[in-house]
């Protein structure tokens, strides 16, 4: 695993309840916070391009693998996004992060993050979602529609269907999102995919993989509660997607369904996968957002 630019962190783990663990690498002195989620299929090496200049730039680092990923327990159950936030914010309290944070979320991560800015709006100091739909708003519906670009989405949430037509594939499988969906196909090094494969061609991994879909009624349930009782979110948000990216377009109105404030940036020379296409290019969206918050 190349994971040469994370080697300044600490690695741990904590217990979330359930007999799960989440790992989990911290960095940095601070003074400031940001939480880094990742999304399908990756692990916490998806930000090891950014976590340098982040701590460069005066921040404590926290960056972990969630449940069903990398080095964290992968259980049968637990996907809500809901309660994955509330793993992350487990996490928060293992590494005594005290005051509010700066999420980031990507992916599956965004929808974490999103979840845990509505339950923790305290321990939130600002948002950032990068490049997917937010399941129960307009957006996420019309997206889902879309079966050239979301077709996934479907056969995941199938039972057992996904895990059969996989086992001994996996490699031929994922390959297919990290080049389909990138502005340049190379920027996941073939180091980094291994990683990725071993983390998720391991025993439940796919199958965890997929349980982030078939959870994805249950987000737009809680996520639409949220909203008619609490209505948009405070919590500044700032909206990311590539310049290649379907998601694109779509980004900065799904959020503002949700959110009272939002920024949009839409970063040169990246796709899906922002952080390791473009990493200086969010590196200084993440922080030109934060300093005007």
């Amino acid at each position: 695993m190349d994971s040469s630019e994370m080697n300044s962190m600490h690695w741990a783990s904590v217990d979330v309840g359930n007999g799960v663990r989440l790992r989990y690498a911290v960095g940095g002195t601070g003074p400031k916070n940001i939480l880094l989620i990742h999304g399908y299929p990756e692990t916490a090496i998806a930000w090891r391009r950014i976590v340098g200049p982040l701590m460069e730039s005066g921040y404590r680092v926290i960056a972990p693998d969630f449940r069903g990923a990398g080095g964290s327990t992968r259980p049968a159950d637990g996907y809500d996004k809901a309660q994955m936030a509330r793993d992350c914010f487990a996490v928060l309290q293992d590494a005594e992060i005290e005051v509010p944070t700066f999420l980031v979320g990507h992916d599956i991560g965004m929808m974490v993050a999103y979840a845990f800015a509505r339950q923790f709006p305290e321990s939130t100091k600002a948002l950032a979602v990068l490049d997917a739909p937010l399941p129960g708003t307009q957006v996420f519906d019309h997206v889902s529609l879309d079966d050239k670009r979301v077709w996934h989405f479907h056969f995941h949430q199938a039972p057992d269907i996904p895990e059969a037509l996989t086992a001994g594939k996996e490699a031929f499988y994922l390959e297919r999102f990290w080049h389909d969906l990138a502005y340049d196909a190379g920027a996941i090094d073939l180091t980094t995919k291994r990683h990725y494969l071993e983390s998720f061609s391991g025993p439940g991994g796919m199958r965890a993989g997929f349980q982030l879909y078939r959870a994805f009624a249950q987000d737009a349930a809680f996520n639409r509660t949220q909203l008619a009782e609490h209505g948009k979110t405070d919590v500044p948000v700032l909206a990311v997607a590539g310049e290649s990216s379907a998601f694109a377009p779509v980004m900065e109105r799904m959020m503002k369904e949700v959110a009272k404030s939002v920024k949009f940036v839409c970063l040169a020379r990246a796709g899906h996968w922002l952080a390791e296409e473009n990493p200086a290019g969010l590196v200084e969206a993440l922080l030109n957002f934060d300093r005007a918050n």
